[in-house]
């Protein structure tokens, strides 16, 4: 009989963030032998600390920055992917870069799609850590990015992502796949029945976190309210 695992949340953070159940259907990626089903797409550290993902995406649409990488990798309690461009950055910075994530601790480094096949390759050469390469469209080289040394992939085609999936595990059954998974628990599903081993979640912004603990927090004080003048009519 399979026993369900006793679950401790604490009182401070019983209100983290928790990933799609449904995640939990894919078979994962084993990397240093950690096994991977979720990562959260952010670069806030105040969510890193308070998500129940496996691991963090950490990619952005600025150049990347190393202050910015290793205060995610300090601040994160899982293992972190950080984007080290490959698109508006390129060259050796995006290998020098790839090489400081590695030291500071970084599980892997990701690649912007218009990365050139012969960047992959010196990475390859430089890092002993997974080169994840990004995905956009069906009608990329996957072969070619295999053969320059792309460890995973990462699949990010908007509302294409399950038909990229699917149309490269046709012809790849054992390359491992990280693929973004939408906002709905059926676009997740789909992502996985498509055949990715691991999904990325975008979780709600801490703005929108707080706006709903914000509204929470009046309709207390004004049940206080009344609670108090109530008594006092009474």
């Amino acid at each position: 009989m399979k026993k369900e695992a006793p679950v401790f949340t604490g009182t401070l953070r019983k209100h983290m963030i928790t990933v799609p159940e449904v995640i939990q259907e894919v078979s994962g990626i084993n990397i240093f032998g950690k096994l991977i089903k979720s990562l959260v797409f952010t670069t806030d550290v105040a969510i890193v600390r308070n998500i129940n993902a496996n691991a963090v995406m950490a990619i952005y649409p600025f150049t990347p920055q190393p202050a910015i990488s290793h205060a995610i990798i300090a601040a994160a309690e899982m293992p972190v992917f950080c984007g080290v461009g490959g698109g508006t950055t390129k060259g050796k910075r995006v290998i020098n870069l790839a090489r400081d994530a590695e030291f500071q601790g970084a599980t892997g480094v990701v690649v912007n799609a218009p990365t050139p096949d012969e960047t992959i390759y010196r990475l390859n050469e430089v890092v002993d850590i997974p080169i994840v390469v990004t995905v956009v469209s069906e009608l990329t080289d996957i072969q070619a990015r295999l053969d320059a040394g792309a460890s995973i992939l990462n699949v990010s085609g908007a509302a294409k992502t399950p038909a990229i999936v699917a149309a490269i595990r046709e012809k790849f059954p054992d390359v491992p796949i990280i693929a973004t998974g939408g906002s709905t628990e059926e676009s997740i599903r789909k992502t996985i029945d498509a055949g990715a081993n691991a999904i990325t979640y975008t979780p709600p912004t801490s703005a929108q976190l707080f706006r709903e603990m914000m509204v929470r927090y009046r309709l207390d004080c004004e049940a206080e309210h009344k609670e108090v003048h109530g008594k006092h009519d009474v």
